[in-house]
């Protein structure tokens, strides 16, 4: 039974050094989530959930942006189920993008693994285990470690937010939470090493900027990857037929 095959057991954890790695890569983007796992908490009780409901909302459904859209409806006396899961998912819609950039290397793995990382699938795993595959190829025992360690800490978090939360009221008035942009900023800016990279960033970036200022919600998210891999892909079309 090769690596791929074997279970996700503590046994096979100590045995992967590329694990521990995975887990001390995700170190610096931890510190912001702590805040906003702590805050989630604190809206959660705010809105009206008990502490059951909001820890278990964390453990089972682990996606922060989806949260606190889910609980500002909740607050604000939305409970229609059927508008709650559709307004999540089109938050969600981004992770398709990710999961097809990373479904070569996990199509590999067993279903169980399969499913397990892409339920753990964010944005912070996902930037750190993209770079990891850049420098030195796609590791499970890797992507485990950084995605296990992020949900390990937003559940923390969460539960602390739940606990602390009256003597806490803004726990993002640490500053914390801006570790996670600059972390993102830092694994990013070594990956545009060509004209390519350089104009898809660019242009992600600027729609971006204009989609959080003119578009509702988080669709600026979507618009900007969508329009991000149509330019990169025209690019590199252009980029073959002149070869």
């Amino acid at each position: 039974m090769n690596g791929n095959q074997r279970p996700l057991a503590l046994g096979y954890i100590g045995e992967k050094p590329e694990f521990w790695q995975g887990v001390v890569s995700s170190g610096p983007i931890l510190l912001g989530v702590i805040p906003f796992g702590i805050t989630c908490g604190v809206l959660g009780l705010t809105a009206g959930l008990t502490s059951l409901e909001t820890i278990m909302m964390s453990l089972l459904v682990f996606a922060g942006a989806s949260q606190f859209i889910a609980i500002t409806m909740l607050g604000a006396g939305i409970t229609g189920w059927g508008l709650l899961v559709f307004t999540t998912l089109l938050v969600n819609l981004r992770h398709l993008l990710m999961g097809a950039s990373l479904a070569e290397y996990m199509v590999k793995q067993s279903i169980f693994r399969q499913a397990l990382l892409s339920f753990l699938l964010t944005d912070e795993a996902y930037a750190v285990t993209i770079s990891r595959i850049y420098q030195n190829g796609y590791s499970a025992a890797f992507h485990w470690g950084t995605s296990i360690s992020l949900y390990i800490t937003w559940g923390l978090s969460t539960i602390a937010g739940v606990l602390v939360g009256n003597y806490i009221p803004d726990p993002l008035a640490w500053g914390l939470d801006f570790a996670m942009p600059a972390t993102f900023l830092v694994l990013l800016l070594p990956r545009l090493t060509d004209r390519i990279s350089v104009v898809v960033c660019a242009v992600a970036g600027l729609i971006a900027v204009a989609g959080a200022v003119y578009l509702p919600g988080k669709w600026y998210m979507i618009v900007a990857c969508l329009g991000a891999v149509l330019v990169g892909g025209m690019m590199e079309g252009a980029k073959a037929h002149a070869k």
